[in-house]
C-alpha cells in the first residue's frame, strides 16, 4: 500500500517539454540508407573545397600527409523517414574515419533546421534495429523454452520493469521529484510485481521480498551517507553536463544514489531468492530441523553465493569502465591518483555500497526464511519423541559393538 501510495503521489504524467539543443543525444534524427558510394582521391577532396559532415574523428598521431594522400569516399545518403522522405545528401569519409558508410547500409542522421540546406543532414549513426531485434528474439526464445511458464512471467515482470521505470522513475526525476525517493518506490514497485510475478504469491516470495526490502535499505543509507561523504556531484560526463544543463533543478548526486539502487535491485533478487528457496529446500529434505539447524546450513550455501555474486558485480563494471582504465593505464597513473578521480570513485562508492547490501541480504533472508519456515512446524524435541506402539514405546535397536545389546538413551 505505500508503495501504491507512493506512486500515486509521484506519478509525473509525462516528461517536462524542452527546446532541442542539438547536443548529443538532444537532436532531431531520421531514419536514411547509403544508396552509393564511390572512392576518390583525398587531395581532390581537399582541392574542391568539400569537408566531412559526419563523424570526422581521427585516430589520436594521425598525419595530415596521410590523409591527404589516401583514398576518400563519398557517399550519397536519401533520408526515408521525415517531411524531408525522399531528400539526398552526400558525405566525405575519411579514411581513417572510424565508421566507414558501404551502399545500401541503414544509418541514422540528425538534422539541423537552422544549418544551411546542404549541411542540414549528417551521419550521426548506424541503424542497429534488426540485429537488436533478433537477439532479443533469441533471448525471449531461450528464456520461455528453458523456464516455460516460469518463463514466461519472467518476460512478462521485464516488460512491466521497462514499463515503470520508462513511465514512471525517468520522467518523475525530471518534473524534479526527489531522485532517492523515486527510486525506491519505482525499484519496490518493480521488485514486487516481478517476484510475486515469477515466483507466486507465497510465504517463501514473501521473505525474498522482506529480505531484498532490508538490504535496499542499507543500501541507500550507505549510498547516501558515502557520496555526500566523498563530495561526489554525478556530473561526470557529456552526458550528465548536458543533463544538468537542460535541467538544473535535477539533483545529480542524487541521480547517483538512485542508480545505485536501482542497478544493486536485480542481483538482491537473484541472492534472496536462491537464499529462500535453500531454506525451503532444506526444511522439505529434513523436516525434523530446526530454526538454528536451518539457518546454519542456510548460510553455508550463502557464503559460496556471496564470493560469486561480489566477484560478478566488481566484473561487470570492471567492464563497463574499461576504456576509462585503459587511459589511466597508458597515462602511468598510480593507482591512489586513479581511485581519487570522481569518474572511478563513483564506480568505487557504486560497487562497494552495492556489495555490502548484497553481502548483508544473505544473513538476513536466510534468518527470515529459517524462522517463517519452522514457525508452524514440530521442533527437533518433537520429532524425536519416541514413537508409541500398543500404549508402550517402540523398542530401540541395539547399539552396534559389544557382546550384548543395549538400550539407546533417549
Amino acid at each position: 500500500m505505500a508503495v501504491v501510495v507512493g506512486l500515486v503521489v509521484l506519478w509525473p504524467g509525462g516528461a517536462p517539454p524542452h527546446e532541442r539543443t542539438g547536443v548529443g543525444f538532444d537532436r532531431q534524427t531520421q531514419q536514411a540508407t547509403v544508396t552509393k558510394v564511390v572512392s576518390l582521391s583525398c587531395k581532390s577532396v581537399n582541392a574542391s573545397g568539400e569537408t566531412p559532415t559526419g563523424d570526422t574523428s581521427t585516430a589520436e598521431g594521425s598525419s595530415a600527409e596521410q590523409q591527404a594522400n589516401g583514398t576518400c569516399k563519398k557517399a550519397t545518403i536519401r533520408v526515408d523517414t521525415g517531411d524531408d522522405k525522399g531528400r539526398t545528401f552526400t558525405e566525405i569519409v575519411q579514411p581513417d574515419q572510424s565508421r566507414q558508410l558501404h551502399e545500401g547500409e541503414k544509418v541514422v542522421v540528425a538534422y539541423e533546421p537552422s544549418a544551411p540546406k546542404d549541411l542540414q543532414y549528417s551521419v550521426t549513426d548506424v541503424n542497429r534495429r534488426l540485429p537488436m531485434a533478433l537477439l532479443a528474439g533469441i533471448f525471449a526464445l531461450v528464456v520461455v523454452v528453458v523456464g516455460r511458464m516460469r518463463g514466461v512471467m519472467a518476460l512478462v515482470a521485464l516488460a512491466v520493469s521497462f514499463l515503470i521505470l520508462t513511465f514512471f522513475i525517468l520522467p518523475a526525476i525530471l518534473q524534479g521529484s526527489n531522485p532517492l525517493v523515486v527510486a525506491v518506490i519505482g525499484a519496490s514497485a518493480i521488485m514486487l510485481i516481478a517476484l510475486y510475478m515469477c515466483h507466486g504469491l507465497s510465504a517463501r516470495t514473501s521473505v525474498a521480498v522482506l529480505g531484498t526490502l532490508l538490504s535496499l535499505l542499507l543500501i541507500g543509507v550507505l549510498g547516501s551517507g558515502f557520496i555526500g561523504w566523498a563530495a561526489l556531484t554525478g556530473n561526470t560526463d557529456d552526458n550528465t553536463g548536458l543533463i544538468h544543463g537542460l535541467y538544473p533543478s535535477i539533483d545529480m548526486s542524487g541521480l547517483l544514489l538512485a542508480g545505485v539502487i536501482i542497478g544493486s535491485l536485480g542481483v538482491l533478487d537473484d541472492v534472496t531468492v536462491t537464499q529462500t528457496s535453500a531454506v525451503w529446500e532444506l526444511h522439505e529434505a529434513n523436516p525434523t530441523m530446526g530454526w538454528r539447524g536451518l539457518y546454519r546450513a542456510g548460510i553455508r550455501i550463502g557464503r559460496d553465493h556471496i564470493a560469486s555474486v561480489v566477484n560478478t558485480l566488481v566484473l561487470a563494471y570492471a567492464g563497463a569502465a574499461l576504456p576509462l582504465l585503459l587511459l589511466f593505464s597508458i597515462a602511468q597513473s598510480s593507482v591512489g591518483t586513479v581511485a581519487n578521480s570522481e569518474l572511478v570513485a563513483e564506480e568505487i562508492v557504486r560497487t562497494l555500497v552495492g556489495s555490502i547490501g548484497l553481502v548483508a541480504s544473505v544473513p538476513v533472508t536466510t534468518l527470515l526464511a529459517a524462522l517463517v519456515v519452522a514457525a508452524d512446524r514440530p521442533g527437533p524435541e518433537t520429532a524425536a519423541a519416541p514413537a508409541m506402539a500398543g500404549g508402550r514405546p517402540a523398542p530401540a535397536a541395539p547399539a552396534r559393538g559389544g557382546g550384548r545389546g543395549r538400550r539407546r538413551k533417549r
